[in-house]
Protein backbone atom coordinates (compact mmCIF):
# COMPACT_ATOMS: atom_id res chain seq x y z
CA UNK A 1 0.00 0.00 0.00
CA UNK A 2 1.34 3.40 -0.92
CA UNK A 3 1.96 5.71 2.00
CA UNK A 4 4.41 8.30 0.68
CA UNK A 5 5.25 10.19 -2.50
CA UNK A 6 8.79 11.12 -3.56
CA UNK A 7 10.21 13.03 -6.49
CA UNK A 8 13.64 12.48 -7.97
CA UNK A 9 15.51 14.09 -10.83
CA UNK A 10 18.64 16.06 -11.68
CA UNK A 11 19.52 19.24 -9.73
CA UNK A 12 17.69 22.33 -10.96
CA UNK A 13 14.99 20.38 -12.81
CA UNK A 14 12.22 21.87 -10.64
CA UNK A 15 11.56 19.31 -7.89
CA UNK A 16 11.14 21.95 -5.17
CA UNK A 17 8.83 24.05 -7.35
CA UNK A 18 6.71 20.97 -7.99
CA UNK A 19 6.55 20.16 -4.28
CA UNK A 20 5.47 23.74 -3.53
CA UNK A 21 2.76 23.66 -6.18
CA UNK A 22 1.47 20.32 -4.88
CA UNK A 23 1.39 21.75 -1.34
CA UNK A 24 -0.55 24.80 -2.48
CA UNK A 25 -3.12 22.49 -4.06
CA UNK A 26 -3.33 20.36 -0.90
CA UNK A 27 -3.75 23.38 1.37
CA UNK A 28 -6.52 24.77 -0.80
CA UNK A 29 -8.32 21.42 -0.56
CA UNK A 30 -8.09 21.55 3.23
CA UNK A 31 -5.13 19.24 3.86
CA UNK A 32 -2.63 20.22 6.58
CA UNK A 33 0.95 20.55 5.35
CA UNK A 34 4.11 20.71 7.50
CA UNK A 35 7.81 20.32 6.81
CA UNK A 36 10.59 22.10 4.95
CA UNK A 37 12.07 22.97 1.57
CA UNK A 38 15.60 23.70 0.51
CA UNK A 39 15.99 27.07 -1.21
CA UNK A 40 18.90 28.46 -3.19
CA UNK A 41 20.50 31.60 -1.81
CA UNK A 42 21.85 33.97 -4.46
CA UNK A 43 23.93 37.11 -4.09
CA UNK A 44 24.85 39.29 -7.02
CA UNK A 45 23.67 36.68 -9.48
CA UNK A 46 25.68 33.75 -8.11
CA UNK A 47 24.58 30.94 -5.86
CA UNK A 48 26.23 31.28 -2.46
CA UNK A 49 24.45 28.50 -0.62
CA UNK A 50 21.20 26.94 0.48
CA UNK A 51 18.68 27.72 3.20
CA UNK A 52 16.15 25.49 4.89
CA UNK A 53 12.72 27.11 4.70
CA UNK A 54 9.80 25.69 6.66
CA UNK A 55 6.34 25.49 5.15
CA UNK A 56 5.37 28.32 7.52
CA UNK A 57 8.19 30.52 6.23
CA UNK A 58 10.91 30.29 8.88
CA UNK A 59 14.42 30.26 7.40
CA UNK A 60 17.77 28.93 8.53
CA UNK A 61 21.15 28.31 6.92
CA UNK A 62 21.82 24.90 5.42
CA UNK A 63 25.11 25.73 3.69
CA UNK A 64 27.26 28.55 2.37
CA UNK A 65 30.28 28.63 0.09
CA UNK A 66 33.48 28.63 2.04
CA UNK A 67 34.52 32.27 1.68
CA UNK A 68 31.17 33.36 3.10
CA UNK A 69 30.83 30.65 5.74
CA UNK A 70 34.11 31.65 7.38
CA UNK A 71 36.02 29.15 9.46
CA UNK A 72 34.44 27.05 12.15
CA UNK A 73 36.69 27.12 15.17
CA UNK A 74 37.40 23.66 16.42
CA UNK A 75 34.10 22.28 15.12
CA UNK A 76 34.13 19.45 12.64
CA UNK A 77 33.46 20.80 9.17
CA UNK A 78 30.97 19.12 6.89
CA UNK A 79 31.44 20.03 3.25
CA UNK A 80 29.79 19.15 -0.05
CA UNK A 81 31.87 20.47 -2.93
CA UNK A 82 32.48 24.14 -2.22
CA UNK A 83 29.69 24.35 0.36
CA UNK A 84 30.16 24.24 4.12
CA UNK A 85 27.13 22.69 5.80
CA UNK A 86 25.78 24.46 8.90
CA UNK A 87 24.60 21.36 10.74
CA UNK A 88 23.42 23.05 13.99
CA UNK A 89 21.35 25.57 12.03
CA UNK A 90 19.75 22.84 9.90
CA UNK A 91 18.99 20.61 12.89
CA UNK A 92 17.58 23.46 14.99
CA UNK A 93 15.04 24.24 12.30
CA UNK A 94 14.27 20.83 10.80
CA UNK A 95 14.26 18.43 13.78
CA UNK A 96 11.47 20.14 15.78
CA UNK A 97 9.22 19.80 12.71
CA UNK A 98 9.63 16.01 12.84
CA UNK A 99 8.91 15.96 16.58
CA UNK A 100 5.80 18.03 16.10
CA UNK A 101 4.37 15.87 13.35
CA UNK A 102 5.26 12.70 15.28
CA UNK A 103 3.25 13.93 18.24
CA UNK A 104 0.22 14.90 16.16
CA UNK A 105 -3.00 13.07 16.88
CA UNK A 106 -4.17 10.62 14.27
CA UNK A 107 -7.40 12.57 13.80
CA UNK A 108 -6.33 14.47 10.74
CA UNK A 109 -3.81 13.19 8.25
CA UNK A 110 -1.08 15.62 7.36
CA UNK A 111 1.36 15.80 4.53
CA UNK A 112 4.95 16.26 5.70
CA UNK A 113 7.39 17.80 3.23
CA UNK A 114 11.05 16.67 3.27
CA UNK A 115 12.88 18.54 0.50
CA UNK A 116 15.38 17.06 0.30
CA UNK A 117 17.00 13.91 1.59
CA UNK A 118 20.36 14.84 0.09
CA UNK A 119 24.05 14.75 0.84
CA UNK A 120 24.04 17.93 2.96
CA UNK A 121 21.12 16.84 5.13
CA UNK A 122 22.52 13.32 5.58
CA UNK A 123 25.44 14.58 7.69
CA UNK A 124 22.84 14.72 10.46
CA UNK A 125 22.36 11.36 12.19
CA UNK A 126 19.34 12.79 14.02
CA UNK A 127 17.79 13.74 10.67
CA UNK A 128 18.32 10.21 9.33
CA UNK A 129 16.62 8.73 12.42
CA UNK A 130 13.76 11.23 12.20
CA UNK A 131 13.14 10.47 8.51
CA UNK A 132 13.06 6.70 9.14
CA UNK A 133 10.64 7.11 12.05
CA UNK A 134 8.37 9.39 10.04
CA UNK A 135 8.29 7.02 7.07
CA UNK A 136 7.43 4.11 9.35
CA UNK A 137 4.82 5.96 11.39
CA UNK A 138 1.25 6.39 10.29
CA UNK A 139 0.93 9.95 11.57
CA UNK A 140 1.57 11.53 8.20
CA UNK A 141 2.21 11.11 4.51
CA UNK A 142 5.63 12.23 3.35
CA UNK A 143 6.06 14.25 0.19
CA UNK A 144 9.80 14.28 -0.32
CA UNK A 145 12.60 14.67 -2.83
CA UNK A 146 15.72 12.57 -3.33
CA UNK A 147 18.64 13.11 -5.71
CA UNK A 148 19.25 10.81 -8.66
CA UNK A 149 22.04 8.30 -7.97
CA UNK A 150 25.42 9.83 -8.64
CA UNK A 151 28.72 8.48 -7.37
CA UNK A 152 28.59 6.58 -4.11
CA UNK A 153 25.04 5.58 -3.19
CA UNK A 154 23.60 7.42 -0.18
CA UNK A 155 22.23 4.86 2.28
CA UNK A 156 18.97 6.51 3.26
CA UNK A 157 18.26 7.67 -0.31
CA UNK A 158 18.52 4.09 -1.57
CA UNK A 159 16.33 2.90 1.32
CA UNK A 160 13.63 5.37 0.30
CA UNK A 161 13.99 4.45 -3.37
CA UNK A 162 13.44 0.75 -2.65
CA UNK A 163 10.57 1.08 -0.16
CA UNK A 164 7.39 -0.62 -1.27
CA UNK A 165 5.20 2.05 0.30
CA UNK A 166 6.78 4.90 -1.72
CA UNK A 167 5.51 6.11 -5.08
CA UNK A 168 8.49 7.62 -6.89
CA UNK A 169 8.14 10.13 -9.72
CA UNK A 170 11.14 11.03 -11.88
CA UNK A 171 10.97 14.70 -12.83
CA UNK A 172 12.40 15.95 -16.12
CA UNK A 173 12.22 19.30 -17.91
CA UNK A 174 9.81 17.63 -20.36
CA UNK A 175 7.32 16.24 -17.84
CA UNK A 176 7.57 18.65 -14.91
CA UNK A 177 4.43 20.60 -15.81
CA UNK A 178 2.32 17.61 -16.77
CA UNK A 179 3.34 15.54 -13.74
CA UNK A 180 1.87 17.88 -11.11
CA UNK A 181 -1.63 16.44 -11.39
CA UNK A 182 -0.29 12.89 -11.02
CA UNK A 183 1.64 13.86 -7.89
CA UNK A 184 -1.46 15.49 -6.35
CA UNK A 185 -3.60 12.45 -7.23
CA UNK A 186 -1.06 10.10 -5.66
CA UNK A 187 -1.07 12.18 -2.45
CA UNK A 188 -4.87 12.16 -2.29
CA UNK A 189 -4.76 8.40 -2.82
CA UNK A 190 -2.40 8.07 0.18
CA UNK A 191 -4.61 10.38 2.26
CA UNK A 192 -7.66 8.17 1.65
CA UNK A 193 -6.20 5.20 3.48
CA UNK A 194 -7.16 5.07 7.14
CA UNK A 195 -4.25 5.25 9.55
CA UNK A 196 -3.20 1.78 10.52
CA UNK A 197 -0.48 1.05 13.02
Amino acid sequence: MLKHVFLTGPPGVGKTTLVQKACDALVSSGVGVEGFYTAEVREGGRRVGFDVVTVTGERGHLSRIRDIAGTSHGRREYTVGQYVVDLPSFENLALPLFRKVGAADGGSRKVFVIDEIGKMELFSQSFIRAVRQTLDSSSCIVLGTIPIPKGKPLGLVEEVRSRRDVKLFTVSKENRNAILQDVISALHECLKHPTSH
